[in-house]
C-alpha cells in the first residue's frame, strides 16, 4: 500500500475553485504505481465553467445549483463504442456503471495523469494506470498484460464482469480508446469511451471532483501491487473479474510480418504522415523512421472532430475510402506504441467492424527490431 506519508498527502481534504485551481502546480507526489518519481508539471488551463451538479457532494469543483439530474435507466447503446457526456450525466449514479479515468500522455507533452486526476476527475471515477497495468516482462511501453495480471489488477480496482464501464481521458478521445480495447481483448464488451472525454464533460458544465476520492487512489495502488505480485509468482486475491481472451483482437510482430506477404488484412497506421513517410524522426531513441511495407497512413486525428469527439459514420467512411481502405475486407491497425491505433479501431467499430485487431507492439517494436523491413516515402515513390 501507499506509505502513510503519501496517504496523508493524498487523502487531505481540499476544495476546488474553478477560477484559480488550474493556476498553480500540483503538489509533488511520488508514484506508488511503479516506484518512479513523477515530476511536477502545471496542469493545462481549462476554460470550462461547471454549472451542473451531478449530485455528488465531496470536494466539488463547482458550486451546486438548483438543477438536479433526472437519472435515466436506459441502457448504453449496444451498437456504439461511445456514449455522450449527457448520457453519462443522466446515468452517473446508476449502480451498474463504473467510470474509469484512463488518461495517459506522450512523454513530450510533460503532463502527469495521476496529478491531473487528483486535481479534477469525473465524480466517482476510478484511475486506470495505462503504464502500470501492463506486461512487466518487456521493455516495450504499456504492452498488454497477461490474462492473470489483468484480472488481478482490475479486480483490485473493484471492477466486476457485471459492470458497465465508461472510460475517459483528459484529451478528448486518446488513451481511453486503448483501455476500451484492452477490456474487449479480455472479453468484456460492456465498455464505452466517453465521447469528448473530460474536456467535453467540463465544457458541458458538469461537476468534477478532487482527490478526496481516497478509495480510488488506494484501489489504484492495489492494482499496481497486484500486477507486481502476478509477475513475481506471488498469490493475489480475491479475483472478481474473469477474463475471456479474444486473440483475434491483438496481433504480434510475427503476424504483421506474415501479413506483408499474405496481405490477409489491410494495414492502417495511425501515426502522423511525416513519421509514416520517414521524414520526421521517431520520438523514442533508437527507432528507425518509416512504415511497415504495404501499410497505409490514416492519422488518428482524422477520426475526430474539432472538439475531439468521434466523427459520424459517414465522415469516418470517407476517411477510409480516401486511402483506399475497403470496409468489406479485414483491417489491422498500428501506431507508435499501441495507443492511437485503438482510436482507428474505435472509428471502425462505429462503422460496424467490431473485430479489428491492433498490433500491440506497433512501431516502437517494429522500428527497433534489426530484422524487420521498413519502407519510406522515397522508397515507395
Amino acid at each position: 500500500m501507499a506509505s502513510s506519508l503519501f496517504t496523508k498527502i493524498l487523502l487531505r481534504p481540499r476544495s476546488i475553485h474553478t477560477s484559480s485551481f488550474f493556476s498553480h502546480n500540483p503538489p509533488i507526489l511520488s508514484s506508488f504505481f511503479n516506484k518512479r518519481l513523477f515530476s511536477i508539471r502545471a496542469v493545462p488551463t481549462s476554460t470550462a465553467v461547471n454549472t451542473k451538479s451531478t449530485g455528488w457532494s465531496p470536494c466539488m469543483a463547482s458550486s451546486i445549483v438548483s438543477r438536479t439530474a433526472t437519472y435515466s435507466t436506459r441502457s448504453a447503446p449496444s451498437n456504439e463504442p461511445v456514449v455522450s457526456v449527457d448520457w453519462l450525466y443522466d446515468n452517473l449514479k446508476e449502480p451498474a456503471i463504473k467510470v474509469v479515468d484512463a488518461s495517459w500522455y506522450m512523454p513530450d507533452e510533460q503532463r502527469n495523469p495521476i496529478q491531473e486526476y487528483q486535481v479534477a476527475h469525473i465524480p466517482g471515477a476510478l484511475f486506470f494506470d495505462v503504464d502500470g497495468i501492463a506486461d512487466r516482462t518487456t521493455n516495450l511501453p504499456h504492452m498488454l498484460p497477461s490474462e492473470e495480471a489483468f484480472a488481478a489488477a482490475v479486480s483490485a480496482l473493484g471492477i466486476q464482469n457485471k459492470d458497465d464501464l465508461v472510460v475517459y481521458d483528459g484529451k478528448g478521445i486518446f488513451s481511453a480508446a486503448r483501455v476500451w480495447w484492452m477490456f474487449r481483448v479480455f472479453g468484456h464488451d460492456r465498455v464505452w469511451v466517453l465521447d469528448g472525454g473530460l474536456p467535453r464533460w467540463r465544457a458541458s458544465g458538469y461537476d468534477v471532483e478532487s482527490s478526496a476520492s481516497s478509495d480510488a487512489i488506494l484501489k489504484a495502488s492495489a492494482a499496481s501491487e497486484a500486477i507486481e505480485k502476478v509477475y513475481q509468482g506471488q498469490a493475489v486475491g480475491p479475483i472478481t473479474f474473469e477474463t475471456k481472451f479474444q486473440p483475434q483482437l491483438v496481433w504480434n510482430l510475427e503476424q504483421v510480418t506474415k501479413n506483408i506477404e499474405e496481405k490477409s488484412h489491410q494495414h492502417v497506421d495511425a501515426r502522423g504522415k511525416p513519421r509514416f513517410d520517414g521524414i520526421a524522426p521517431e520520438p523514442r531513441k533508437g527507432i528507425r523512421s518509416g512504415h511497415v511495407p504495404g501499410s497505409k497512413c490514416i492519422p488518428f486525428s482524422q477520426m475526430l472532430d474539432g472538439s475531439q469527439t468521434l466523427l459520424p459514420a459517414d465522415d469516418l467512411k470517407k476517411r477510409f475510402d480516401q486511402e483506399g481502405i475497403s470496409l468489406e475486407s479485414p483491417v489491422v491497425t498500428s501506431c507508435g506504441t499501441g495507443v492511437t491505433a485503438c482510436i482507428l479501431a474505435l472509428g471502425l467499430h462505429r462503422l460496424g467492424k467490431t473485430d479489428v485487431p491492433v498490433y500491440d507492439g506497433s512501431w516502437t517494436e517494429w522500428g527497433a527490431h534489426p530484422d524487420t523491413p521498413v519502407d519510406t516515402a522515397k522508397q515507395t515513390q
